[in-house]
């Protein structure tokens, strides 16, 4: 399929990279693998349209939690049923049924994510703290503080084990 290059609901490969954080050589190998194809204008140039901008963002926001291109692949490329008059073609019953099993994969794999995100995040809290109250005892001392009050204090601000 070709379009003209001057339609305003198309962007370059290299417009769309930018948009999306990418090189346009990433655009191009996600083209190889089927996950996007652009359509093309009359000169062969590649032209990216809004709902292949919103998939790219998907599959780069799944990149980055750490999925495989080939299950993002794959999750994408469901066969579909042949339209019904008039309408859209449909994922068949068998994909559907694949991509409620990848999905599911999916999901446990960000829940359990999510779970070491948060583990990380108290434990980076707690650091923070520490750091915090180590930082005040070393600018009580800067201050002419004796070391016997700025150790007081510091065992005052302790947290409760």
């Amino acid at each position: 399929m070709t379009i003209d290059a001057a339609s305003p609901k198309t962007i370059t490969v290299r417009d769309a990279a930018a948009r999306l954080g990418v090189t346009p050589r990433t655009l191009k190998y996600y083209e190889e693998l089927g996950i996007v194809v652009p359509v093309r204008s009359e000169g062969g140039y590649r032209l990216y349209e809004a709902a292949d901008l919103g998939k790219l963002a998907r599959v780069l926001r799944m990149r980055s939690l750490g999925f495989s291109l080939t299950t993002i692949t794959a999750m994408l490329q469901q066969p579909m049923e042949a339209p019904a008059e008039g309408g859209r073609p449909r994922l068949s019953n068998a994909s559907l049924k694949t991509l409620r099993e990848t999905l599911g994969v999916q999901l446990a794999t960000l829940d359990a994510r999510v779970t070491q995100v948060r583990r990380e995040l108290k434990e980076a809290a707690a650091l923070q703290a520490q750091l915090r109250r180590d930082l005040d005892y070393v600018e009580r001392r800067l201050a002419g503080e004796p070391v016997e009050e700025a150790l007081e204090q510091r065992r005052k601000e302790r947290p409760a084990p």
